[in-house]
């Protein structure tokens, strides 16, 4: 009976080894096809074959990059800003990304102006999307693990020098995982929670209130960024670059 548990689990074992690897092997050879359509301009067949290996679940910056450039190549701003956007969660330093984007926001209608954001905050969204979430984690986790065998060291040893240099490795490295956990979380609060969206309707109006019968506030367009608050039925209540307010259906966005 033991043994026949043992084999189960073995087979089971090798039977999802063998669907990772086909489902890896058909994801690259679906972005080589899509490699190769777009190489020949073939653009709406090249969006087909990346938007299905995004629909399955797959993330990465170079896919999402590839899916706004081809989106812009046909002409649909709103969605070539998406993925730029998408593609700047998980690569927040690329050149590439940055300038594409800046390119594809200057064909949105709406200009307004921003309100700058604190320093601080920038610079920690910055640092926390540069490793993903996981590594992140895994890296609070070792520096913990290590944390404890410098404190253990303080503790136990009988030896002065000793005692002092593992009180203050063990400070450091508390401290490294106590960011290193800040940064998971806001790490993945950016990349899996994203408050941010894209107006994909041609011209949407904001309203003073979750109802079709609410006073219109501003008119945008598509291809606007905006930052959700909170959402009631089917409308979101969105906030504006410039601090403005206003209701919007939700089916008149997408979020990042």
């Amino acid at each position: 009976m033991k043994l026949l548990k043992i084999y189960c689990l073995v087979t089971c074992f090798i039977l999802l080894q063998g669907i990772n690897l086909f489902s890896q092997e058909s994801r690259e050879q679906k972005y080589k096809k899509g490699v190769e359509y777009y190489s020949s301009a073939n653009y709406k067949e090249a969006l087909k074959e990346w938007t299905d290996i995004y629909n399955t679940g797959y993330r990465s910056a170079a896919l999402d990059y590839n899916i706004g450039n081809t989106y812009f190549k046909i002409g649909n701003t709103p969605g070539a800003i998406l993925f730029y956007e998408r593609a700047l969660l998980l690569k927040p330093a690329d050149d590439d990304i940055n300038y594409n984007l800046q390119v594809a926001r200057t064909m949105v209608v709406d200009k307004f102006e921003e309100i700058p954001e604190l320093f601080f905050v920038r610079w920690y969204n910055f640092v926390s999307l540069l490793l993903p979430s996981n590594t992140w984690a895994v890296l609070s986790i070792i520096s913990f693990v290590l944390c404890l065998i410098c404190l253990s060291i303080y503790i136990y040893s009988s030896r002065y020098r000793l005692k002092v240099l593992g009180f203050w490795i063990a400070l450091l490295l508390f401290i490294v995982s106590a960011s290193s956990l800040a940064f998971t979380l806001r790490s993945k609060s950016l990349v899996f929670s994203s408050q941010k969206a894209v107006i994909f309707t041609p011209v949407v109006n904001g309203k003073s209130s979750p109802d079709s019968s609410g006073t219109d506030l501003f008119v945008l367009h598509e291809g606007s960024k905006v930052t959700i608050d909170e959402k009631v039925g089917d409308w979101y209540e969105i906030r504006l670059s410039d601090g403005n307010k206003g209701w919007v259906p939700s089916n008149s966005l997408t979020i990042i």
